[in-house]
């Protein structure tokens, strides 16, 4: 698409946005090119996608951020961690899938998720947000037992992506995939978007886990995965003020 049929496109999302009793104004176009990528760039469903998000915000983030206070329990696991940022600029998420225990409270679970995937990306904002920023996600399974398996979880996490996060995730690497998970992926991947599932990468060889680290960078993974960093915990990690 070129940018005039991207212009089109936008005036259309703007107004569709209004019909449906929302509004535009606080956003850029970089923001709402993100929600007519996701939607094919077919501006009504874009426009009703960026209207339930607009509600979604509204009731599940009244605030504007989830407070580290309101997730201690899943932040005193250790299990997520903000390692700084990848070669090409986007802040890496690492998640150790053997620290992870299913989560009895769901509710509690969702706000964790949102709480680390705003703070990844607000980790990246210089000075404001430009509404196109991404991260990178990295599920490590090396050491997971039975008792770390979460296929709801994965799942909750990957439709919040969805539907809450388009066009913010721009590369998922999974490492150390054991052959009782390869089930549980099967499972989870069906409810993956086509674009979501484009963007995972699974690590099962030398040339693959060589991409990874290059892809990263040496300065950002932590050693055991052939980097020279420590790991991160996201509490220590101080987002920059935005401007305005």
């Amino acid at each position: 698409m070129d940018k005039t049929q991207q212009e089109i496109a936008l005036t259309q999302l703007r107004k569709s946005v209004e019909k449906l009793g929302s509004s535009t104004e606080k956003y850029g176009d970089p923001t709402l090119v993100r929600f007519l990528i996701a939607r094919s760039m077919d501006p009504e469903k874009a426009a009703k996608m960026f209207a339930q998000w607009l509600k979604w915000r509204a009731a599940f983030v009244p605030n504007g951020s989830i407070p580290d206070s309101e997730v201690l329990d899943e932040l005193r696991l250790r299990k997520v961690f903000l390692q700084g940022f990848s070669r090409d600029g986007y802040p890496v998420l690492l998640v150790k899938a053997n620290k992870h225990f299913p989560s009895k409270d769901q509710l509690q679970f969702k706000k964790f998720v949102v709480h680390l995937l705003d703070k990844a990306i607000a980790s990246s904002f210089k000075g404001r947000e430009i509404g196109n920023e991404k991260l990178i996600a990295i599920l490590d399974l090396q050491q997971i037992a039975y008792k770390n398996i979460d296929a709801r979880g994965l799942i909750t996490g990957f439709q919040l992506l969805q539907a809450y996060y388009p066009e913010r995730l721009a590369k998922c690497f999974i490492l150390s995939m054991p052959w009782f998970f390869v089930s549980v992926w099967r499972m989870v991947s069906r409810f993956l978007e086509k674009a979501t599932l484009e963007k995972v990468v699974i690590v099962t060889n030398e040339e693959e886990r060589n991409f990874f680290v290059k892809e990263i960078g040496e300065e950002v993974l932590p050693e055991e995965y052939g980097g020279r960093a420590m790991l991160v915990d996201p509490q220590d990690v101080t987002v920059p003020p935005v401007e305005g």
